[in-house]
């Protein structure tokens, strides 16, 4: 396993980042923890998960997941380092959503209890909350940091211009501010590489990518001749559905070709490709069987050369680079 410092913090993390979103969703609790024993032998030491993950949504129930599985001991707390999300609820109350200081540390009391822990060791603002003051914001998570129930603070979703105010207004207060930023990344969704990464890179922040296959499209679904019901579910509907419409096959059929000439599947490219971005720390890989949990991790083992990468940006073109240069002189 290969391992890089989360951003400009200390902490080490492994190149895979466990994603959890199908616990409790697509994937029982038995076999969640299954998988996570794996990454864990495999030296996968960090997991990702929000407090609206799993069915129903907004209930923690992938949270519970997890917190069961760190109530086994064995010392499993102690060797992951365990990222969580706050920002959604369910609404039924004004306060049960969003940055507010009440939320806040509502949200992360609620959390701690469903994952067995005293401590989250990274929490991520799920989403910009454009009517609460910074100042509210990093006031509440210094709070927490200072009574021990968290140690890093993270986004996710954020525009570039949002992590500017986030970072500065914690520069301002004296505050470590944001050590990540957890976006939609991938060879066929690059507008990120616009601002976010930019300045992520400026501020020190690791950058996450969530759905690194884009939503199953790049994992090889057009040479799969035939899916099970469970796969056929998740790709024939929502976001890779959409999309593969209105990609056309072109662009798919002569990804997967160049897949096969390299001799890699599909899946492992898109990840190995991640890994290549200087700003990339860990890819989210989302995994709803242990073989899509070794394929994660043996992506880590493909090495792309210049021509290949080249090859990449002409099957998918990025926005052109960072801005103003992708479209100004």
């Amino acid at each position: 396993m290969d391992y890089t410092h989360l951003g400009r913090s200390g902490a080490s993390v492994s190149r895979i980042c466990l994603g959890t979103m199908n616990f409790g969703s697509y994937t029982k609790p038995v076999e969640a923890h299954t998988i996570m024993n794996h990454a864990l032998e495999q030296g996968v030491n960090f997991f990702d998960t929000a407090n609206t993950y799993g069915r129903p949504r907004a209930e923690g129930v992938t949270e519970s997941i997890i917190g069961d599985w760190l109530a086994g001991g064995q010392g499993r707390r102690d060797k992951i380092v365990l990222a969580t999300k706050l920002y959604g609820g369910k609404g039924e109350w004004p306060n049960d959503r969003f940055l507010s200081a009440v939320n806040i540390r509502q949200a992360c009391e609620a959390s701690l209890r469903r994952l067995c822990t005293d401590h989250i060791d990274l929490y991520q603002m799920h989403h910009v909350d454009r009517s609460t003051p910074w100042e509210e914001i990093w006031e509440a998570m210094s709070v927490l940091r200072t009574q021990g129930k968290i140690i890093y603070c993270g986004s996710s979703n954020f525009a570039g211009w949002h992590i500017a105010q986030a970072q500065e207004a914690a520069r301002r207060l004296g505050y470590f501010g944001l050590v990540c930023e957890q976006s939609r990344y991938n060879l066929a969704a690059r507008t990120v590489e616009l601002e976010v990464l930019p300045a992520c890179q400026g501020y020190g922040l690791g950058v996450l990518p969530w759905s690194p296959l884009h939503g199953g499209l790049l994992s090889g679904i057009l040479s799969r001749s035939a899916e099970s019901a469970e796969s056929a579910g998740r790709t024939s509907g929502g976001m890779s559905a959409e999309e593969l419409e209105a990609a056309g096959p072109g662009q798919l059929s002569a990804y997967e070709a160049f897949c096969a000439e390299l001799g890699h599947p599909p899946a492992q490219v898109a990840l190995a490709w991640l890994l290549h971005q200087p700003a990339v720390t860990a890819p989210i890989a989302g995994p709803r069987t242990l073989e899509q949990l070794d394929g994660a991790i043996a992506a880590m083992q493909i090495r792309l050369d210049e021509k290949a990468l080249g090859r990449l940006d002409e099957i998918f073109p990025g926005p052109g680079g960072a801005a103003p240069e992708a479209y100004a002189w």
